[in-house]
C-alpha cells in the first residue's frame, strides 16, 4: 500500500461510535437493570427490541430471544464501554451500583482511564468508564504490565454528599467495544485496512484500534485461545455495533475497501450491510442526522465479531 493510499483508507477524526446492540434472553429482566443499575433511560420497547439511551440518540439496543443459549468459549464479545463526560460522572455510577446492590468483577486506573467492570444478567461485559484528559495519556505505542487497580473510595468521595443521580449524563456515550477474535492477525488487517482504523496499541494478544488519535475505539483480543471459532448462531452477546462515519463518501470509500478486500457488501432493509472475518456481520441504515453516516446495523455499523 501506498502513503498516498494509507492516508485515503484513514477514518476521518470524527469518526465516534454509536449504538451497541445485544441478544439477551428476557427484556424483562435486562431493561430494569440497565435503567437502575446503569442509568440508561428507555427510549423505544416493541417487539421484542428496546433501545436505551440518555435521553438523546440511542446508546443500547437489546433484541430478545428467550431461548437464546449462553456465550461460550468462542470469538464474541468481551465488553462494551459505556464512557462518562468526566471522573465525576462515573463517580455517581459507582455510586447507582452501591446504591442497587449491583455486583462488580473489577476496577482498574488505565492511565488513560478509570474504569469499572461487570456483567449484565446475561453475562455480557460492561465497563464503566471516564477518560483522564488527553495530554495525561501515557505513550500508548510502549504499554506493558496490566492496569493499577481503582481507588473506589476515593473515587465515590468525590460525590459522597451529592444526592442519588439515577439516569446517566446526558452526553454519555459508546466509548468503545472490545471483542474476543480467533485471529488476531486478521481483526488487524480488517479494521485497518478495510475499515480504516489506526493501530494504537499492538500487544502480542491484543490490539487497539482507532480514529482520529483516541486511545482505542475497538479493541480485539486472543485471549479465549488463538483459533477459537465464531459464536453459534442465537448466541447471547454481541449482534453489532455502530461506528458512525462522517459523512455518505466515508460510507462509499468504506464499501469500495470492503469490496476490493472481497469482503461482500449487500443491501437490507436497515441498509448497507458487509461481511466481517470469521462468519461476522455489520450493516448500515439511514443517518440521523446529515453530518454523520453510520457503518452497520443500527445506522452505518460494523460489528458482529462472533
Amino acid at each position: 500500500m501506498t502513503q498516498v493510499e494509507a492516508e485515503t483508507t484513514k477514518l476521518a477524526p470524527e469518526t465516534r461510535l454509536g449504538a451497541v446492540e445485544l441478544m439477551v434472553t428476557d427484556l424483562d429482566r435486562s431493561v430494569p437493570f440497565y435503567e437502575q443499575a446503569i442509568g440508561l433511560r428507555t427510549h423505544r420497547r416493541e417487539q421484542g427490541r428496546a433501545a436505551l439511551g440518555a435521553g438523546g440518540e440511542d446508546l443500547l439496543v437489546l433484541v430478545e430471544d428467550p431461548d437464546a443459549r449462553p456465550a461460550g468459549r468462542h470469538a464474541g464479545l468481551y465488553h462494551f464501554a459505556l464512557l462518562h463526560p468526566s471522573r465525576e460522572e462515573l463517580a455517581r455510577a459507582a455510586a447507582r451500583l452501591a446504591r442497587t446492590r449491583t455486583p462488580i468483577q473489577g476496577a482498574s486506573d488505565h492511565g488513560i482511564s478509570e474504569a469499572i467492570y461487570l456483567p449484565d444478567p446475561d453475562g455480557n461485559g460492561i465497563e464503566l468508564a471516564a477518560d483522564r484528559p488527553k495530554d495525561e495519556w501515557p505513550d500508548l505505542t510502549v504499554m506493558s504490565g496490566g492496569p493499577d487497580p481503582l481507588d473506589l473510595n476515593a473515587l465515590l468521595e468525590s460525590v459522597v454528599d451529592e444526592e442519588p443521580q439515577e439516569s446517566v449524563a446526558p452526553d454519555s456515550v459508546i466509548g468503545h467495544v472490545h471483542l474476543h477474535v480467533g485471529d488476531l492477525d486478521a481483526a488487524t488487517r480488517f479494521y485497518v485496512d478495510v475499515v480504516g482504523f489506526d493501530v494504537m496499541t499492538h500487544l502480542p494478544s491484543a490490539v487497539f484500534v482507532a480514529a482520529g488519535g483516541y486511545h482505542h475505539h475497538v479493541g480485539f483480543n486472543t485471549w479465549r485461545g488463538p483459533g477459537v471459532p465464531p459464536a453459534p448462531g442465537g448466541t447471547v452477546g454481541l449482534r453489532n455495533f455502530t461506528v458512525v462515519l462522517r459523512d455518505e463518501d466515508a460510507v462509499d470509500a468504506l464499501r469500495k475497501r470492503a469490496r476490493a478486500a472481497g469482503v461482500d457488501v449487500e443491501d437490507t432493509a436497515r441498509g448497507r450491510s458487509c461481511g466481517i472475518p470469521r462468519g461476522t456481520r455489520s450493516s448500515s441504515g439511514p443517518p440521523r442526522r446529515p453530518a454523520a453516516r453510520r457503518f452497520g446495523a443500527c445506522r452505518r455499523t460494523v460489528g458482529r465479531p462472533y
